[in-house]
């Protein structure tokens, strides 16, 4: 309980300090990217508090390129 509130109060943090300056240049599309990977940021922080499973993206990677490595491997021999 208290690892996500203090992930939530220091996200708010963040946001109150960065966001105000980002809508008064008129950098509305970057206050919006910053905002969703502020958001983003802070889901993952708060999944990992919780100990969620959290998949690793370059298993992925290794997913999708395993038969091209194979088969690479394979003509060399």
């Amino acid at each position: 309980m208290w690892p996500l509130l203090a992930i939530l109060l220091i996200a708010a943090a963040i946001a109150a300090f960065e966001l105000p300056s980002l809508w008064r240049n008129e950098l509305k599309k970057d206050a919006a990217f910053f905002a969703f990977l502020l958001l983003f940021g802070t889901g993952l922080s708060m999944a990992q508090a919780m100990q969620a499973d959290i998949p690793n993206p370059l298993d992925w990677i290794a997913y999708v390129y395993k038969p091209l490595s194979d088969w690479i491997y394979g003509s060399m021999k």
